[in-house]
């Protein structure tokens, strides 16, 4: 991912002066060189540019994790652009390449987060335009991000030190985003219209769930009523349909299955022939046998295996399926996205258990040899008390004394020196190795964090500040490790873009330029004294 070669800054260079030279004295002005600098700074000048570039970078991804499943892939969701641009730029300077690291829009941050109507459930209510701003609003801060970094090896260059291979193969903190469009928030026609602006903002991938659209449920919830697979694959059509309209032909559809836990279904499909889809569908939904003479007016009926039987209708008019058949829908749900279209998929699952996800999968791959999924590491699921309970279960059949545990009660601090919580976390840290090898997961995400990591800093730094500890909660709890740990943001002025500000007013006005960045700019508390030597300078920031 080495993609900012400088044969771009010396082909706008070229161009910037043909230009100048073309429009005579009245360009006078204009530098060349800055000019230059300020198109490198900026690769990517559309969404839709940012869409084809992640789309190839996505397909690369899926291709390798064929070739090897540790190849996989992860993401944590954004609910906005400086969060997401923070996540990237902590990727960067940890990891060194934000290879296999994308970023995930979740619906439900969007509804709690970004509806103008208030905090909401996860059910469809809030602006669909929410989504593709979002999208938007995420890669310009990532675009900031690299017009930050790439303006201070500018400057550095210019001040002699030798950054110019740095430039040269400069990465980009533009990286996939997975899209969530919910149930396509309408019909197809609905869903091809969001999936523009999405693809426009710059998604390459949507990931769409088989839920009726209007009746949209989180997946972790109860309530959920999917529909019958004509009307999905309608879908999966008009999302490719938009693809292949804006010209981002490797555009990635994720086919999200949630019957799994759905039980309800709000039509009955027609079948054509006997076996179809429509069948099959049908095949799922509990049904009583019945004789002509008890239907009742209006009743319902289908004819099954040459027998009248009644499907099981609730009052509000919603079919059940029937007990258990939740895995075989799963299995039809996924196998038919994928000979229709789709190119990864989804099941939610009620927890994270790698065999049981991985008996799933292996279903699917006897039909789908490459099948792939995009697994939600769900900040729904208790994940300390999940997997504390399937050790409890491997050391029961072991053979250990398991007297010590209460079973009731394995979430006690009590218990989190003990062998179970070891084996538990170890489970825990390893879960998404072994689930990319085990269990076809080519990229895993966690939907929610930044939600709850800010809810969770916010709690601790209330309690010192409004407490006892006042200013030294935010000190010692927040700056403080911002310093030492070297987090970007410390430098928020910087961050914002104050200095890429001034850069450009000198571009623009010359010495007349009023800059920020002044001796009595309070910034310059957090640059490092090397030696003692005030005119030696260490910035403590990347």
């Amino acid at each position: 991912m080495k993609n900012l070669a400088q044969s771009n800054y010396s082909s706008a260079l070229e161009t910037v002066r043909n230009l100048k030279a073309k429009h005579g004295h009245s360009w006078n002005a204009i530098n060349p060189e800055s000019a230059a600098r300020m198109v490198t700074q900026n690769r990517f000048k559309t969404g839709l540019d940012i869409a084809k570039y992640t789309a190839t970078i996505m397909r690369d991804d899926m291709a390798a994790y064929d070739t090897d499943s540790s190849n996989y892939t992860q993401s944590l969701g954004c609910w906005h652009g400086f969060v997401a641009q923070q996540k990237m730029i902590a990727v960067k300077k940890h990891h060194k390449t934000t290879s296999k690291r994308y970023l995930y829009l979740s619906g439900w941050m969007v509804a709690a987060l970004r509806s103008e109507f208030g905090p909401l459930p996860d059910q469809s209510m809030h602006e669909k335009t929410a989504v593709p701003s979002l999208i938007a609003e995420i890669y310009d801060f990532l675009r900031q991000a690299d017009a930050i970094e790439l303006n201070d090896l500018f400057k550095r260059l210019e001040k002699g030190e030798d950054v110019q291979d740095q430039i040269d193969n400069y990465e980009t903190h533009i990286v996939p985003i997975i899209a969530d469009i919910d149930a396509g928030f309408g019909n197809e026609e609905a869903t091809y219209l969001l999936t523009k602006k999405m693809i426009e903002a710059g998604a390459c991938a949507i990931q769409i769930e088989n839920q009726v659209s209007d009746a949209k449920q989180c997946g972790h919830q109860d309530g959920k009523v999917t529909v019958p697979h004509e009307d999905f694959i309608a879908k999966l059509n008009a999302i490719r349909y938009a693809f292949l309209e804006l010209g981002v032909d490797d555009g990635v559809i994720v086919a999200r299955t949630d019957s799994e836990g759905a039980g309800l279904t709000q039509k009955l499909p027609v079948s054509m022939e006997e076996g179809d889809l429509a069948s099959q569908y049908l095949a799922f939904v509990e049904a009583e046998e019945i004789a002509i003479q008890d239907a009742k007016e209006d009743d319902v009926l289908l004819k099954r295996d040459g027998k009248l039987v009644r499907p099981v209708r609730l009052t509000n008019g919603l079919y059940k399926f029937k007990e258990g058949s939740n895995i075989d829908r799963v299995v039809l749900d996924c196998i038919t996205s994928l000979q229709n279209g789709a190119d990864l998929l989804w099941i939610e699952t009620p927890t994270p258990n790698v065999k049981q996800i991985a008996n799933m999968v292996n279903r699917v791959r006897e039909v789908v040899p490459n099948a792939k999924l995009v697994y939600n590491n769900s900040p729904s699921f208790n994940w300390t008390l999940n997997f504390r309970n399937q050790v409890f279960e491997e050391m029961l059949a072991e053979g250990e004394n398991m007297t010590g545990y209460d079973r009731n009660n394995l979430m006690d601090v009590q218990y989190d020196g003990t062998e179970l919580c070891f084996r538990a976390d170890e489970k825990i840290k390893t879960f998404q190795k072994d689930s990319a090898r085990e269990a076809g997961i080519f990229h895993h995400l966690i939907t929610l964090p930044t939600y709850h990591t800010t809810a969770l800093h916010i709690n601790d730094l209330t309690q010192g500040y409004f407490g006892e500890e006042g200013m030294l909660a935010y000190v010692k709890g927040v700056q403080r490790q911002e310093i030492r740990k070297g987090v970007s943001c410390v430098k928020h002025q910087r961050m914002a873009g104050s200095d890429l500000g001034d850069d450009h007013k000198t571009f623009f006005t010359g010495e007349n330029a009023l800059k920020a960045g002044g001796e009595n700019n309070t910034s310059n508390q957090f640059e490092a004294k090397l030696n003692n030597n005030p005119k030696k300078r260490l910035s403590i920031v990347a």
